[in-house]
């Protein structure tokens, strides 16, 4: 079967549908709320120290 045939009748490409998620329930939400600041001060805690850290490295290392 030459290739032009192939292409034609392949119609779509590229990414797939996808079904849309179905809404969270408001205890979820709470917890999702709960996590995204929990990780957010984790993030900032650890920037601190490692900010911290350099700079006592680069002053009295």
């Amino acid at each position: 079967m030459p290739q032009v045939a192939k292409a034609i009748r392949r119609q779509r490409q590229g990414a797939t549908r996808r079904r849309r998620a179905a809404p969270a329930s408001r205890s979820r939400r709470r917890v999702d709320i709960w996590l995204d600041r929990l990780v957010s001060v984790a993030v900032l805690t650890a920037l601190s120290v490692g900010a911290l850290a350099l700079l006592v490295t680069l002053l009295w290392g």
